[in-house]
Parts: structure tokens; C-alpha cells; sequence
């Protein structure tokens, strides 16, 4: 993961409304292992965080006037430490107006991960611990708390500057403390949602019970397809990486790569050539799962209508076809 730049900022803002203080540093960060780890830990943590949005660039204006800084520096009109300083005094004048986060270490990472360029913003905070010394001592420790990441978006830049129809080339997470918080910093960086991750997802996952029925697949084959979108969805979700519907397709079904990918386009499904996937939406489409007084009960979606039928009105399940190892312990019994 080649680093191009990286520098680090502090936003020193209390919520007692007190003013906020900038420290801002000078120069950017001489490029170390230290922070080849740090970039990493924080990808994975990002990648990891449910709850995110996509979107794209709102037009430049006095309101959303970042996109025109980031061009400056893209355009070297500005460089790199400039670019930061002047993107972090506009975060802390937002931070003032909304009154809504404390502050905190602000990261800007320009990147490159295979042969796209990304740029990462995040407000990081410290956890408190302790660590022992070469002398043995157990002395007080601060470390960056990079597990929890409630503020930060990363661009692709590369899509940003070669696919002017894109939607989805800035995400950000929406976050768990309010919506307003999130929406202060989504709004710091001139994004609005463009993609709805969640609801893409669920037409994603309906287009492919959809294929699996049309294709009448036994049972042994359905659980194959299924077990290569949930892999291919999970490995580039830990990516951060959108799921191409064309290689997913291919991956579904080598004989036929086209078949799944016609499908979709043949039933007008609306999606796009690439989607975010939504991990909570597809874990829930791994299995159903519940658990109450003794009885546990788990089973793989697509099973559902086939195997296991399901009665609303009388709240029933049948489930058709008992394991060998099952059926032998309720003989004995």
C-alpha cells in the first residue's frame, strides 16, 4: 500500500461548548513502518464498520467548497500539507457551528491500493492503558483507538477522476451517535448519498433467489452458488471494495460466467454494474437464526419455500427431509 501522503492534525474541542483550538502541523509525515501499520489497522478497521453510506461530490460552492481544495491539490495548486490545513481550519469552524463532536487526531492519507488512489479522512481518538517498560516498570499508555471509528470517509479518487457517472465513489460512515454527528462530517466533505447500500443489497440478494428458482438448481448446487456470493461479497467488503455483478456471475456459475448477469439485466432489476454491499443485510441472508426456552433453530435462506415451509397465520415452521443424526435420537426417545 503505497503511501503518497500523510499527515495528522488535532482538533482540541471539549463539549462544554468552549472554542475549538487547531494544532496543526507543519509538515507531512515521513513516510515509516509506524504508519504503513497505523494506514493498515485503520483500512481494516474501516472496511470492517457496518453502517456505511456511499455517495458522491455535491457541485462546489461556498457551502461544500472541499471539492475545490481537493482539486487545487490533485492539480498541484496547493500541496499536500496546505491541502490539510486548510480542510481541517474548515472542519473546525463546522465542529464550532454544530456543537456536536469533541475532538480529536484528524488523519488525511493520500494512498494507493493496487492501481487506485484513495484518500482517507478520519477523526481518531486515544484509549487509555497501560504498557510495561524494559525495565519492567507498568507505566500509563496512550494508543489510537482505532477500533472505534465513529467519523471518517475515504474516496476513490481514481473513479472520481475517470467515471464522471458515478455515485458511489465517497464513502463515509453514518455512525452510531446520532445522525446529526454524521451528517456534520458528511457534509464537511461536500458528499451526498448517491447509493443506497442496503436497499441494493436486498435487490442484489432477491435477483439471486430469483436465478436460483428459474434455475430449478438442486439443493447441494444452490448451496454452492450461495456459499460463492457470500465469500465474494465478504472478501470485498474486507476490501472496501464494491461487487462487480459481472465477476460475481462468472464466479456463480463458470460454465455459464454470462448467466446470473443476464438474468439481472433480462428482469430489469435497476442495479448497478458495481454495488456496496451491506454486511448486516448479507448476514441476515446467510441464515435464519433463533433461539428461545431450549429451542435453537438455524437453517440457510434459500431453503426456505423448498425444505422448510413457513406459516405466518398459525406461526409454524415444516421442515421436510430431518437429518439422519436427528431423526435417530427422537427414535430412541
Amino acid at each position: 500500500m503505497p503511501i503518497r501522503h500523510c499527515i495528522v492534525h488535532l482538533i482540541d474541542k471539549n463539549p462544554d461548548g468552549t472554542p475549538a483550538v487547531l494544532h496543526a502541523r507543519d509538515s507531512e509525515l515521513a513516510k515509516s513502518e509506524a504508519i504503513e501499520n497505523m494506514l493498515a489497522d485503520l483500512n481494516e478497521s474501516y472496511n470492517a464498520k457496518q453502517g456505511k453510506a456511499w455517495g458522491f461530490f455535491h457541485a462546489e460552492s461556498g457551502a461544500h467548497p472541499f471539492i475545490g481544495w481537493l482539486k487545487e491539490y490533485l492539480n498541484s495548486a496547493l500541496d499536500f500539507t496546505t491541502f490539510s490545513r486548510t480542510a481541517v481550519e474548515h472542519l473546525q469552524r463546522m465542529m464550532e457551528e454544530s456543537n456536536l463532536s469533541t475532538g480529536g487526531h484528524v488523519l488525511f492519507a493520500h494512498y494507493q491500493q493496487g492501481m487506485t488512489d484513495y484518500l482517507a479522512i478520519a477523526l481518531l481518538h486515544h484509549s487509555e492503558g497501560v504498557a510495561v517498560t524494559d525495565e519492567l516498570d507498568v507505566t500509563p499508555s496512550r494508543h489510537l483507538d482505532l477500533g472505534k471509528l465513529h467519523l471518517a470517509a475515504r474516496i476513490n479518487v481514481s473513479e472520481w477522476q475517470n467515471n464522471k457517472q458515478s455515485k458511489q465513489y465517497i464513502s463515509f460512515i453514518k455512525g452510531k451517535n446520532g445522525k446529526k454527528v454524521s451528517e456534520y462530517f458528511r457534509d464537511f466533505i461536500g458528499c451526498q448519498e448517491g447509493v443506497d447500500g442496503p436497499g441494493e443489497t436486498r435487490t442484489l440478494l432477491k435477483a439471486f433467489s430469483d436465478f436460483v428458482e428459474s434455475e430449478d438448481l438442486p439443493d447441494e448446487s444452490a448451496r454452492e452458488k450461495t456459499k460463492t456470493l457470500v465469500d465474494y461479497a465478504s472478501s470485498q467488503a474486507k476490501l472496501g471494495e464494491p461487487m462487480g455483478l459481472e465477476e460475481l456471475s462468472g464466479l456463480i456459475d463458470e460454465d455459464r460466467p454470462k448467466a446470473f448477469f443476464d438474468h439481472i439485466r433480462n428482469k430489469d432489476y435497476g442495479l448497478s454494474p458495481e454495488i456496496p454491499m451491506d454486511k448486516r443485510t448479507l448476514n441476515q441472508f446467510r441464515r435464519f437464526t433463533g433461539r428461545a426456552e431450549g429451542l435453537s433453530i438455524s437453517f440457510e435462506a434459500h431453503l426456505l419455500g423448498d425444505k422448510i415451509e413457513y406459516d405466518e397465520a398459525s406461526s409454524t415452521l415444516i421442515i421436510k427431509g430431518l437429518p439422519t443424526q436427528l431423526t435417530d435420537q427422537l427414535k430412541r426417545r
